[in-house]
């Protein structure tokens, strides 16, 4: 008990003890001091009002801009602040707002005037970036999500009358192009795919600059390229596409579907299209050459038309890298001689650079072209080649055909701008019964030619062998005739000394005969030399050419002398078969010729 009593002599330490530990509390309830410390701020919430006619909000408003009792526009910036007794303010701190890099802060506001004329987002307000919420309301702030957003940084934003969303900024990435799709502005015209090309509002960072200029909602003709944008994406989405590249070798024709209706540029010669100017509806007389381009692919085509040499095959299964002969195949066509067989052709045809737009004009795009003028126009004149023709002679003046339809072609081509390079007709597939026709005709042929052949070598063969059996004689003969020439010489020699011997018989006969005066003995002696010579030479010939031939000789010479035909009429032989040789014929001849004479003499006597 006394020490009780003792301890409450000190009561008055107890205040002081208190006062110590709790002098803030003691600061905050007597004297209202507020602190706000670093990277803070203090939203005040007014909890009454003792004095004055503004003691509560105007309907529809939960900001205070005048004192009103409740949330106040105003919000207390780090420091030290006094008056702010707890039992009539509630003051709340909170960090700043902060928005990381990357990204950005969609505002929607909870007090402010109705959003107005069909807009979804709120105007634009200078209230230096939302932290000067009594700016906002005062200047006619729209209630709602905001059209501006907030950059990356801390913001003393007043949460009470703000809703901060962090969304992820807008990155185009390198070789890339952004298709942007606006949520607000005006509505598209009827008739058009997308809004026109608005200037100022920065790569659509600036909302309300693009929609005080006029800007539609919906799809934009006009893209972003390759950065980082800020964009509200509850104003602005991006679709990120390719660049469009237009290939070497290569024009892009330009088929543009917004902008104003041009003026046709291609003149009266051109009636097939109109070309217009680059920025205006409709195909461009200027086209794009190879490279990279940042083209809204939604409201702009581009038809890339090689410049280069394009080979279009007509054959099943057959096509090149570009594809645009995919769909060609293998021409079947049917000859004068009812045969029908399948022909691969080639087609080379090349598109200037000038003539690309009328032909983007005139079709809508390369393939358009195959599909219209080159399939019917190569493959009918093929079918009407081959209908004028059989099909034996389709095959041998393939050359005069291929020439034939590259002259016929580039002249139907040439009205549509294509120059038409090459026609080649490649494999041509005959069918089997022409086939076996041509293979039976080609093997008559061959064996015509190797029995020609064979009869030639049998002719050469004959002609040797003659050759060979004269040249394996020709020794025996020239021996002969040398014999012959000799028996001859030798003949003659003896002839001649006959004819000198018995001429100097007869001289000593005559000097004997005129020495005696027997004349006639003389004579006797002449005629017996002269036979005696003619004796001699006629024993040296036989001697040299032998009996046989000598007779030979002088049967052929005595019928010679009289006109006697070598066969006669009637053939008398003595060997029983019928005939004779040669000789036994003159010899029954000279013995008729012997006889008839003898019988006239006969009678004659």
């Amino acid at each position: 008990m006394e020490i009780i009593s003792g301890l409450l002599g000190y009561w008055w330490v107890i205040p002081i003890i208190l006062a110590i530990v709790c002098w803030k509390q003691i600061v905050l309830l007597f004297f209202g001091m507020k602190i706000i410390p670093e990277n803070h701020m203090g939203k005040v919430n007014k909890k009454f009002v003792l004095f004055g006619n503004n003691r509560t909000l105007p309907d529809g408003k939960i900001i205070a801009l005048n004192g009103e009792a409740g949330d106040q526009a105003d919000t207390l910036a780090p420091g030290l602040y006094w008056g702010y007794w707890v039992w009539q303010y509630d003051v709340k701190v909170e960090p700043f707002t902060h928005i990381e890099k990357g990204y950005v802060g969609c505002v929607v506001a909870r007090d402010g005037t109705p959003i107005v004329g069909g807009r979804v987002l709120g105007k634009s307000v200078k209230c230096d970036a939302f932290q000067d919420a009594r700016a906002f309301l005062n200047k006619g702030g729209e209630r709602g999500p905001q059209l501006d957003c907030i950059p990356p940084g801390d913001w003393r934003i007043n949460t009470s009358l703000f809703t901060i969303n962090p969304e992820r900024a807008y990155v185009v990435a390198d070789n890339k192009v952004g298709l942007v799709t606006t949520k607000d502005g005006k509505a598209l015209p009827e008739g058009e795919i997308a809004g026109k090309v608005i200037n100022g509002h920065n790569g659509f960072q600036d909302g309300q600059v693009f929609i005080d200029n006029g800007g539609f909602k919906g799809p934009q003709e006009q893209v972003i390229l390759a950065g980082l944008y800020y964009l509200n994406p509850w104003f602005a989405t991006v679709k990120e596409v390719d660049l469009t590249e237009v290939e070497m070798a290569h024009v892009g024709v330009v088929v543009s579907f917004v902008g104003e209706k041009g003026e046709d540029v291609t003149g009266d010669e051109f009636k097939h299209g109109n070309l217009v100017k680059r920025g205006f509806r409709g195909v461009w007389v200027d086209s794009y050459d190879p490279g990279r381009y940042p083209i809204n692919p939604l409201t702009h085509r581009v038809e890339q038309v090689s410049t280069a040499n394009i080979v279009l095959n007509w054959a099943t299964g057959k096509n090149e890298s570009h594809n645009l002969d995919k769909n060609l195949s293998t021409i079947m066509v049917r000859s004068s001689d009812g045969f029908k067989f399948p022909l691969d052709v080639s087609q080379i045809i090349h598109i200037p650079r000038a003539d690309a737009p009328k032909v983007i004009a005139r079709f809508g795009s390369v393939a358009n072209l195959v599909t219209q003028v080159l399939e019917p126009t190569i493959g009918n004149y093929f079918r009407n080649a081959a209908q004028s023709s059989d099909a034996l002679a389709f095959l041998k003046e393939r050359e005069k055909r291929q020439s034939d339809a590259r002259q016929k072609i580039a002249e139907a081509l040439r009205e549509y701008n294509v120059v038409a390079v090459d026609t080649l007709i490649g494999d041509i597939v005959p069918p089997d019964e022409l086939m076996k026709t041509l293979t039976d005709r080609k093997i008559a042929e061959q064996e015509q030619i190797t029995f020609k052949t064979q009869q030639e070598a049998q002719d050469v063969r004959k002609e040797y062998m003659q050759a060979q059996a004269i040249a394996d004689t020709q020794a025996n003969v020239v021996a002969s005739q040398r014999k012959v020439e000799i028996a001859k010489f030798d003949a003659d020699s003896a002839v001649k000394k006959a004819e000198g011997e018995a001429k100097a018989k007869i001289i000593n006969a005559e000097a004997d005969a005129n020495v005696l005066q027997v004349v006639g003995n003389a004579e006797a002696v002449k005629i017996t030399a002269v036979g005696t010579a003619e004796a001699e030479v006629i024993k040296l010939k036989t001697s040299a050419v032998g009996q046989t031939n000598y007779a030979v000789i002088e049967v052929g010479r005595a019928l010679a002398e009289h006109g006697i035909k070598l066969v006669p009429e009637i053939v008398a032989g003595g060997n029983g078969s019928g005939g004779g040789t040669i000789v036994d014929v003159l010899v029954a001849q000279m013995l008729k010729d012997r006889l008839h004479k003898t019988s006239n003499e006969t009678l004659t006597e």
